[in-house]
């Protein structure tokens, strides 16, 4: 039976990992809070908290769902502790691709994240369809063994697919990759963009369109036009939304905007994640 440390087991991902690892037999799952609060509020989800420094002691795989600016802190405090051959989970890249994971030869250093349910999807219940971060609705998920044996890379996926159950793919990437998809393409970019469009809407209503009329009819719209732009459907855009792209494309977007992507830009941002300041 392999024993799992999971710490901030009563945090807001944590709580969902501790359900799903809980009802999982062929794990033993301690679960791990630092504070009287954080241990109250698992004692109210019907966990008992266990001590550190014995959970350390007992793992063979320690899962860190805490907050990315702690995570350099309670590393440093349970890795030199833990017996040879152990495997450290991560849920975010930043830590590990800013180098905030203690250096130790001899343990297994694994990084996953969920996709999330995806916009195109399958599902038919009510409650799975108004699922948009996962764990009742099907969702894909990235892996990445940073150091350790290759049989690990197995176990890793395994407790991956526990976490964010229901998983459909599990996508194996490098870390140095999966920054690129998180912060990069994922926030500074997607983020970005969609709170233009956001904004763009809010300017429509602002000319005078209605607003349930303005949000419907970009809401439609943009499912087309992910639907076409990601080959859902074999359909192309009008001559004139073509034109309308070009223009926008010159009034909106800087010409080297790529450069979010740059190596030097993606550390400074997971080295602003993870120390919780703004990114030079």
């Amino acid at each position: 039976m392999t024993t799992i440390a999971l710490f901030g087991a009563a945090g807001k991902i944590g709580s969902r990992i501790a359900r799903l690892l809980a009802a999982e037999p062929s794990y033993q799952t301690l679960f791990v809070e630092a504070g009287e609060a954080g241990q109250s509020r698992l004692r109210a989800l019907g966990f008992t908290p266990s001590a550190q420094a014995d959970a350390v002691q007992a793992a063979d795989v320690v899962i860190l769902a805490v907050p990315d600016v702690y995570i350099g802190q309670i590393a440093g405090e349970i890795v030199p502790a833990l017996k040879p051959g152990a495997m450290v989970i991560g849920l975010d890249p930043a830590a590990p691709h800013s180098g905030k994971l203690p250096s130790r030869s001899d343990i297994s250093y694994f990084i996953t994240h969920p996709c999330h349910p995806p916009v195109f999807n399958d599902e038919t219940l009510p409650e799975a369809r108004k699922d948009y971060f996962g764990g009742v609705a099907k969702q894909n998920i990235v892996c990445a063994l940073m150091q350790g044996p290759e049989a690990h890379y197995a176990l890793g996926e395994q407790i991956a697919r526990k976490m964010f159950a229901p998983v459909m793919t599990a996508h194996r990437v490098t870390v140095e990759q999966m920054a690129i998809l998180e912060p990069a393409l994922a926030e500074t970019v997607a983020i970005t963009c969609m709170q233009v469009i956001r904004d763009a809407m809010d300017e429509a209503v602002k000319r005078g369109v209605p607003y349930e009329a303005a949000r419907d009819f970009l809401l439609g719209h943009l499912n087309i036009e992910i639907a076409i732009l990601f080959g859902y459907i074999d359909a192309q855009f009008s001559d004139g939304a073509k034109l309308a792209v070009k223009r926008g494309t010159e009034q909106i977007i800087q010409p080297d905007w790529k450069k979010v992507f740059e190596p030097e830009n993606i550390m400074h941002e997971v080295r602003a994640i993870t120390e919780g300041t703004a990114p030079r």
